[in-house]
């Protein structure tokens, strides 16, 4: 009887251990349109200026959620279109936590900051525009996982870019990035808002459970 006492109370310790083990395990997210890095990667320091010309560093992602993207206000088509997604999405994504919206321009010869801040008024005034010399957008937009490049000569020159987002931690660091994706072949991959604010209500939920 003694052995079988402890045997049972052995093998009730090691459920327990097994379910507390399971528990403490992070769970696999069910994203719909994002990838979730398998560790937060922390973002390369930058120093740029928002749409008020104020000082923008990692500094000023500390303490809240950040959803960033690319582009620049001359964008004839998915900047704009992103622009107004992001707006009718807003109040969806700050179910959990405040999240700070980030528009990077990349074309600093064109996007001064009064450009910008029009731009910004325009679409959502409490979203963010920062900016700053190619040498300064450079390595913020790599440590991002954006990729730019200028396309023509003269004043009519486009900038190819990035449609990504990317999501940044109150640490200041990378944990996913949203891609756009087809529903069915041949049509143009997209970022629906349903799946955007599911993954980064998901994504802030996990975190700060």
């Amino acid at each position: 009887m003694k052995i079988s006492w402890i045997i049972t109370a052995v093998l009730l310790m090691a459920a327990g251990v097994y379910a507390s083990i399971q528990l403490s395990q992070p769970k696999d997210l069910a994203l719909q349109t994002s990838f979730e890095y398998p560790a937060p990667l922390p973002l390369a320091p930058f120093s740029l200026t928002d749409q008020r010309g104020n000082a923008f560093s990692n500094a000023d992602l500390l303490g809240k959620w950040s959803l960033f993207f690319i582009g620049y206000t001359s964008c004839p088509d998915v900047c704009p279109t992103t622009m107004g997604k992001l707006t009718s999405a807003y109040a969806g994504l700050n179910q959990v936590e405040d999240v700070q919206v980030i528009f990077l321009s990349v074309d600093p010869q064109r996007d001064s900051t009064a450009t910008l801040e029009n731009y910004i008024k325009f679409f959502n005034p409490e979203f963010i525009a920062v900016t700053g010399e190619h040498k300064q957008l450079l390595p913020v937009t790599r440590s991002l996982g954006f990729v730019y490049a200028m396309v023509g000569d003269g004043d009519d020159y486009q900038v190819d870019h990035s449609a990504s987002f990317a999501l940044v931690s109150p640490q200041g660091e990378k944990v996913a990035i949203i891609k756009p994706k087809s529903s069915s072949p041949g049509k143009l991959p997209q970022i629906k808002n349903s799946d955007l604010i599911h993954d980064v209500n998901a994504i802030i939920d996990k975190y700060s459970g």
